[in-house]
């Protein structure tokens, strides 16, 4: 159960990060962000994404349009914004800090289980 929350709670810190920068390569359809992030691992449930983006677009990373679709109504076409390559940018920064830290602590360990194996 502790193995499960703390796996939780590091995919929800890492969540923002991964949206910011699937937008980042250009507007794209909130659908299209969730099989993205199914891709890489990362199942999210709409119940999960639009009040993510929500508060992405409130704190001025995103923005979003309108486009009408051959097969329904508009749909909302999301865009990263100045502020939110920004962010994005310094986000590169502190994760790649991060993994160093992570590999780091974790070196000893992971010698350990190579030479066993």
């Amino acid at each position: 159960m502790i193995a499960e929350n703390t796996q939780i709670q590091m995919r929800k810190g890492i969540l923002e990060y991964c949206i910011l920068s699937i937008i980042s390569r250009g507007e794209i359809y909130a659908s299209d962000i969730i099989s993205e992030l199914k891709k890489a691992q990362l199942l999210v449930v709409e119940g999960t994404l639009y009040p993510l983006l929500t508060r992405l677009k409130n704190n001025g990373l995103l923005s979003y349009i309108w486009k009408e679709s051959t097969s329904g109504p508009p749909r909302k076409y999301y865009e990263i914004t100045n502020e939110g390559l920004q962010v994005l940018d310094i986000l590169d920064v502190t994760w790649k800090e991060l993994v160093f830290a992570v590999e780091t602590s974790l070196a000893d360990r992971i010698n350990k289980i190579d030479k066993s194996i």
